[in-house]
């Protein structure tokens, strides 16, 4: 699934942007911005794996969920001076660009969920 490609490159960039936080940051915000990339790639998977369009959709709402939840993450590493503006934007955009193609997906699984009732 390419949106599953996408995002897993993204879980990998933001695990290299977080290796060396602030020791008072490296089990708070970087591990929530880990947590949050691992449950963007873990929950398209799961969905998929339901075999049901409306639990699919369920799990694909729960990654977008998480996209949200890393751009507030990501605001909050550039407030704190974690990131420079330049990397804020570039991630914030991959998290948009990621945003665009689930919602497509959903759109995807909601038509053929109409289709097959």
């Amino acid at each position: 699934m390419q949106i599953w490609q996408e995002a897993r490159k993204f879980r990998i960039k933001i695990s290299d942007k977080v290796k060396d936080p602030p020791i008072e940051e490296k089990y708070r915000l970087a591990d929530q911005m880990i947590r949050a990339s691992r449950s963007i790639t873990a929950n398209i998977p799961e969905g998929y794996g339901r075999f049901h369009y409306k639990e699919n959709m369920q799990f694909c709402r729960q990654a977008r969920g998480s996209i949200y939840e890393m751009i507030d993450h990501l605001t909050v590493a550039l407030d704190e001076g974690y990131l420079t503006f330049q990397d804020f934007k570039y991630l914030r955009n991959e998290c948009y660009t990621l945003l665009k193609m689930l919602n497509g997906y959903i759109r995807y699984l909601r038509d053929k969920s109409k289709l097959s009732s």
